[in-house]
């Protein structure tokens, strides 16, 4: 015994299912967040106020965009601490640097490609501070041989509970 649907019935319930699927993808789009970036170690070597600058070394650019965590919105101008080994491999005031993300939420780091430090693989430090958001320490790991990446930093916002206790990085 097979249903037979008369062309009207037919056509209201392919409208109504247009319907559901517009309201539920339009929710769904106003409920979108972004996964926070991990937290990496600090590491022994961070100094606090490193000069303002977007490049401290050739050959691998580093960029991306500072996210909100709860909706994905680009942040702009947040201030994001970074640090690393130079080609000599050690850590210097030269491969040091505080930089901030454009009306955008853009960032752009010029540099040298960092080395392996000890037994670690080559990495470049990042801290990002906001003002209304927890505080971020991370880590950017370069494939070797290659020139560039992009890293999208996204950090979450504060609650009060979390301000009261935040301590000097954020956590």
């Amino acid at each position: 015994m097979g249903i037979t649907l008369n062309y009207s019935l037919h056509r209201q319930i392919v409208i109504g299912l247009i319907m559901l699927l517009l309201v539920t993808g339009r929710d769904a789009a106003l409920a979108v967040t972004c996964t926070p970036t991990p937290w990496d170690e600090i590491g022994p070597f961070y100094r606090p106020n490193a000069p303002v600058r977007n490049t401290i070394g050739k050959g691998y650019v580093l960029s991306g965009t500072v996210r909100s965590a709860d909706d994905c919105r680009p942040l702009p101008n947040i201030r994001i601490e970074v640090w690393q080994v130079g080609p000599g491999g050690e850590y210097n005031a030269d491969h040091r640097a505080t930089l901030f993300s454009d009306q955008n939420g853009r960032y752009r780091l010029e540099t040298s490609f960092p080395p392996p430090y000890a037994s670690r693989p080559s990495h470049i430090h990042i801290l990002v501070d906001a003002k209304g958001f927890e505080g971020l320490i991370t880590q950017h790991y370069p494939k070797k041989g290659s020139r560039g990446a992009t890293f999208d930093l996204v950090i979450v916002p504060e609650t009060e509970s979390d301000v009261k206790k935040k301590n000097a990085f954020g956590r």
